[in-house]
């Protein structure tokens, strides 16, 4: 009979880790993976992985993974009491401000984000000032207090069709904080930056990187190649590409789609995952690494299992309030 740990070597290595994990042998991983599982389903836990986070957490100890939507909308449904949010730091926020009477923790402590940390409450309060009357749309990679002066939030699988019914009542509006996410949206929507979308100068430290001259060289490279990119890019490499959008609706393009290979533009998590879900399909690396979700590994996720106190995520209830709001307003227009 096979012990616990050779069953979950089995389990992972029939999910494919055994090929993808990068810290350490398939043995270490399956050892931390059974004793989060294990303390998890003591604790009454749900593990929330966002796809830019690694295969091992992702598979291994997730019971909930997608894009920013999805999870929110995913934590609102949950019967959990605990929420270990493997992502960034305005996402575990948002978890909570849907869910206050839920504890909610992140597993690291570096968990930020570039563009969250780009804009500030006092920043929307000027812009509100100079624009008076222009309604706020905020990107939700933002902090609770920025999402508490907005009017409504979306992510990049929603912005496009959340902006155009804001422009049913409104002739502009001030989408924050990334700047290239907001030209990208200009261009589609057929509005001018500056008169109709006043815009901020925020941008994600993966996506602002990222060489538009670098998909025409491996479009000559690989002969019938799909280019992806997320819609936090630079628009010169936007205009570059066959399809432009958030990870959900580029996952959903490479499953109903059967090109001759797939050029991911955006977190190498994403990638990672992308091969693991559609291991008979050609993907070509051209990613880069996000600090911040990286700074969350196996263990850090056992060591707040083992520990939670210091890594608890507070949100003051005024803020909250003002917050969920914002946040009930994408869901409403996004239905």
């Amino acid at each position: 009979m096979m012990s616990d740990l050779e069953n979950e070597v089995k389990r992972l290595t029939a999910l494919g880790l055994h090929r993808r994990c990068v810290e350490g042998d398939i043995s270490r991983v399956a050892a931390l993976t059974l004793e989060i599982n294990r303390l998890k389903k003591e604790r009454g836990a749900v593990v929330c992985a966002h796809v830019y986070q690694a295969p091992d957490i992702i598979l291994g100890i997730g019971d909930l993974a997608g894009d920013s939507y999805k999870l929110a909308d995913d934590c609102r449904k949950s019967p959990a009491g605990t929420v270990i949010f493997c992502g960034v730091h305005f996402m575990a926020e948002t978890a909570k401000i849907l869910n206050p009477e839920k504890k909610v923790y992140v597993p690291s402590n570096n968990a930020g984000c570039s563009l969250s940390e780009a804009i500030t409450a006092a920043d929307v309060k000027k812009l509100k000032a100079d624009h008076p009357g222009l309604p706020v749309v905020t990107y939700i990679n933002t902090s609770a207090e920025v999402k508490a002066e907005s009017d409504c939030i979306v992510t990049s699988a929603n912005a496009g069709k959340i902006l155009r019914r804001m422009y049913e009542a409104n002739k502009a509006v001030i989408f924050i904080p990334d700047r290239f996410m907001g030209a990208n949206l200009a261009r589609e929507l057929g509005k001018t930056p500056g008169r109709d979308i006043i815009l901020w100068n925020g941008a994600c430290v993966v996506h602002e990187k990222f060489d538009p001259a670098l998909v025409e060289l491996y479009r000559r490279k690989y002969p019938g190649l799909a280019v992806l990119a997320h819609a936090e890019c630079p628009s010169e490499l936007i205009k570059a590409v066959d399809f432009m959008g958030g990870t959900g609706d580029m996952m959903r393009y490479v499953e109903s789609t059967n090109a001759a290979a797939y050029l991911l533009v955006t977190e190498c998590g994403f990638g990672e995952l992308a091969r693991l879900r559609f291991p008979g399909k050609n993907f070509v690396a051209m990613c880069r690494l996000c600090p911040y979700m990286k700074s969350i590994t196996l263990d850090s996720v056992l060591a707040l299992l083992r520990d939670p106190a210091a890594r608890e995520v507070t949100v003051p209830a005024d803020v909250a309030a003002r917050a969920k709001n914002s946040i009930e307003k994408m869901f409403e227009l996004a239905a």
